[in-house]
């Protein structure tokens, strides 16, 4: 590690990334809860190693270091309120902003500032509570289409926790040439695996590739026809490093957006959320769409948790390549881009 990295960034206890990249991803926006989680009780998260506790503090929700600043014990052992939580082993209470606002041993004590929590910064979006933990300005909670156009309904997915590294999970999820194979028990067609020809175009966030096919999304099973001769369209949009989304075109000008934010636990594990919105069978129960989403994502995680190396591989030539991996590609470039190494795992 460069001196000048040692200075200016302290590493979570058993980091699983190496420094510079650590350092390099911290400075991004990820998820860490769905906000219809958030209660009285404080919750423990994982990002990027660190340990993080969020909890609501009136109209504000919090994210902080899951740890008492008294005695080092998880402030996500303790209780809450609503407006304050209290750490379990000599009920510390902290509030608005990080900030210890009661200690019982010296209930009329002034307060030092060393007793306050050290906080991070919180976006309430897409029905997700996200957040950053080097925040220099320079970036946002990435941007998903259709979200707050009112003739979308809006779908907030319980999140999936996968055993695997979310550079592996978000390639997957850009991957046009896997449905035939993967998601033959949920939407795709065994017989249908020819990639027609894209090419992605890089953006300032990333890239964006259009994929036209005659490959459905109807789940199996259920009532929908697409027009003979359909010719299906998916737009997908990387914002790097981890968040991608997918708006699948469908007949009589219906749309569907998928959002697949992969949230690093660390190097080994992925949280992925998975807010949606859709501007057709909103009448349909939620819990359908919860239970769909579900099989789908259940299908690539059993993949994503054998690749071999664990991994990605940014180096061009540790793996072979085909046309229909361009969007693969084109994801690895961007990453490199960032200055990011071959994400070691230790």
């Amino acid at each position: 590690m460069s001196e000048c990295l040692k200075n200016s960034v302290q590493l979570p206890r058993n980091c699983t990334f190496e420094p510079e990249d650590w350092e390099i991803l911290s400075h991004f926006w990820y998820p860490v809860a769905l906000v219809r989680e958030v209660g009285d009780k404080p919750l423990g998260v994982t990002l990027l190693d660190e340990t993080l506790v969020v909890y609501r503090a009136g109209d504000e929700i919090v994210i902080a270091q899951d740890l008492c600043p008294h005695r080092g014990v998880p402030l996500s052992m303790g209780s809450g309120d609503g407006k304050t939580i209290a750490c379990a082993y000599h009920g510390f209470r902290f509030g608005e902003g990080g900030k210890c606002v009661r200690i019982p041993a010296h209930p009329s004590a002034n307060i030092p500032k060393n007793m306050h929590l050290r906080n991070y910064p919180v976006r309430e979006q897409y029905g997700l509570v996200w957040t950053c933990l080097s925040d220099d300005g320079s970036r946002d909670v990435p941007d998903m289409p259709h979200w707050e156009e009112q003739e979308f309904q809006q779908i907030t997915c319980p999140s999936i926790d996968i055993a695997g590294f979310a550079g592996r999970q978000v390639e997957g999820f850009l991957d046009v040439a896997h449905f035939a194979f993967v998601h033959t028990e949920t939407f795709a067609d065994p017989n249908n695996a020819e990639v027609p020809s894209y090419m992605p175009k890089f953006t300032k966030d990333g890239f964006e590739a259009q994929y036209r096919s005659s490959v459905g999304n109807y789940p199996i099973g259920v009532d929908g026809r697409a027009p003979e001769g359909f010719e299906w369209l998916r737009h997908f949009r990387l914002s790097v490093p981890f968040t991608a989304t997918l708006e699948i075109h469908f007949p009589d000008d219906a749309r569907l957006v998928i959002m697949n934010a992969a949230s690093p636990v660390s190097a080994r594990k992925t949280r992925m959320f998975a807010p949606i919105c859709r501007n057709f069978d909103k009448e349909l129960p939620v819990q359908d769409v919860y239970d769909f989403n579900l099989r789908v994502f259940e299908e690539d995680r059993l993949l994503v948790e054998a690749q071999k190396p664990e991994c990605l591989p940014l180096d061009p030539t540790l793996e072979a390549h085909v046309m229909a991996d361009r969007s693969s590609i084109a994801y690895r470039r961007s990453l490199r881009d960032l200055g990011l190494s071959r994400f070691f795992i230790a």
